[in-house]
């Protein structure tokens, strides 16, 4: 039987969601159920989770609902143990700056939900404070790892697009107002005082998407709109949305790519899945989502022909081809963590640090300013 290396992770924020739906659920315990997670030396890494977070009373509860004993409601102690290796936050942005910043102050690596902090300069801080200290760190990237945005990588690898020449993203939903239905999403997200807003949210996803797939962003221009500006809390009680809900964008990517993305909580969704992105190239083009992804090649895209005194006939969905999955495809959250923990315990490679993370909160930052000054804005290279 192989040997058992267990690796202390503190886990902020478990109690939230996110937190406890994709980073305990589906990933640790996950890896846990699995048997551990398998090194090169035939040693299995064995996560222990420790629970933090601000409630003593839903700590134990999701501690006994997955027979797990380590919670505490005291951060700095739980820091101090010299069995924790990692630190991990699913805080609200709010308190996530200064809670990796005293992780990084006891030494540990650090692993987040993004965005990595309410502003530039507290990202960059961050950045610079754990390569002072050492230590690894990572950004949840969850979304490359979608198995409609993995296939879409497959033909990107394979060189279907030619020339990639546009990118056109759709995400959104309608989020509930709260009053007769209740909310989707936590009031907090609608506030500009809590961190809340699309921006924020949404502009760092977009960026590692487009950064990683395609190339890195030279440019934004950007409007922004608060379109629902009363909503009901978690009480039922009434509050003004002082945060932006919908976001439209044009980025500009190295190699003349024009990337065109909608994010929307107030939009009613008429489109396979909650997120598409298409992409034109000059051999072909793709649509891909969630799961899906579908094709269009050159050689046999039709040649529609517009007259609007006739109906349409040409039945134009029905003319993409589906890509096939040809793998099994794990959770992604789950298949990032395994891969930060092999990055701590054996120094495998791993891309996506606290370093990208800031470039996802600059993103953020310029859009916002686009949209507040009405014009383009540049993205220059950040300082290390």
């Amino acid at each position: 039987m192989s040997a058992r290396v267990p690796i202390g992770i503190v886990m902020n924020g478990v109690t939230g969601r996110m937190g406890y739906r994709q980073h305990l659920v589906r990933s640790l315990l996950a890896i846990r159920e699995a048997g551990g997670l398998p090194l090169r030396d035939g040693s299995l890494l064995w996560p222990e989770p420790v629970l933090v977070g601000r409630s003593e009373a839903k700590l134990r509860d999701v501690a006994n609902r997955h027979g797990l004993t380590d919670y505490t409601t005291d951060l700095g102690a739980a820091l101090a143990r010299p069995d924790v290796q990692i630190y991990f936050d699913a805080q609200v942005t709010g308190e996530r700056e200064k809670a990796i910043g005293l992780a990084v102050a006891a030494g540990k690596h650090i692993y987040t939900e993004k965005p990595l902090a309410t502003t530039l300069s507290g990202a960059i801080e961050l950045a610079r404070a754990a390569d002072a200290a050492g230590v690894r760190h990572g950004v949840v990237q969850d979304k490359l790892f979608l198995p409609g945005l993995r296939k879409l990588q497959r033909l990107i690898d394979g060189g279907f697009f030619g020339r990639i020449l546009s990118v056109r993203g759709e995400f959104g939903y309608w989020v509930f107002e709260g009053d007769w239905q209740d909310a989707q999403r936590p009031s907090w997200n609608y506030r500009a005082a809590d961190g809340g807003g699309i921006v924020v949210d949404m502009f760092p996803h977009w960026h590692y998407l487009l950064e990683q797939l395609f190339a890195p962003v030279r440019a934004v221009t950007a409007h922004v709109a608060t379109h629902v500006p009363r909503r009901w809390d978690e009480r039922g009680e009434p509050y003004e949305a002082t945060a932006d809900d919908s976001a439209y964008a044009i980025f500009e990517l190295d190699g003349g790519v024009v990337a065109q993305v909608n994010s929307s909580w107030a939009v009613r969704v008429n489109r396979d899945e909650l997120v598409e992105f298409q992409v034109d190239g000059v051999q072909g083009s793709a649509v891909a989502g969630l799961r899906r992804c579908r094709v269009q090649h050159r050689a046999t895209t039709p040649k529609p022909v517009w007259n609007p005194d006739l109906p349409a006939t040409e039945p134009f969905r029905d003319q993409w081809q589906e890509v096939p999955d040809n793998e099994e495809f794990d959770n992604g959250f789950k298949a990032q963590w395994e891969m930060f923990l092999r990055h701590v315990a054996e120094d495998a490679p791993y891309t996506w640090d606290l370093w990208a993370g800031a470039r996802g909160v600059q993103l953020a930052e310029l859009g916002l300013r686009s949209a507040r000054e009405g014009r383009r804005v540049e993205v220059p290279e950040l300082e290390r």
